[in-house]
């Protein structure tokens, strides 16, 4: 999948179009960045309250396909910054946590 398809299943706004063409494939909702870093597989949507330029790095050094605002929450102007220079997808939902994952669940399990 990619980005303009994951906004349209999300309902999402992109905020940042880091790399438009980059595969998303599967999902990681956390906000412990270190459990992020460990765990979230490469490529991945990761789905996150969190809104600080420390949400870039780890994003960045996962090597996720996009970020995922959930809760309507809208980027610190850091963190956008960060995502323009460093090439990251970054999107905003109003889709709580929980509701935007499994929206992409059921999505990804109808292809």
């Amino acid at each position: 999948m990619k980005l303009a398809e994951l906004a349209k299943v999300l309902e999402a706004e992109i905020v940042v179009e880091g790399n438009p063409e980059k595969e998303i494939t599967g999902g990681y909702a956390g906000d412990f960045l270190s459990f992020v870093m460990s765990r979230a597989p490469e490529g991945c949507v990761w789905f996150t309250v969190m809104s600080n330029v420390n949400v870039a790095a780890v994003a960045y050094m996962a090597d996720v396909g996009a970020i995922v605002l959930c809760d309507g929450i809208k980027p610190e102007p850091p963190l956008t910054e960060r995502c323009v220079k460093e090439n990251i997808n970054l999107l905003t939902t109003e889709l709580d946590t929980y509701g935007a994952a499994c929206r992409l669940a059921l999505y990804e399990n109808q292809l």
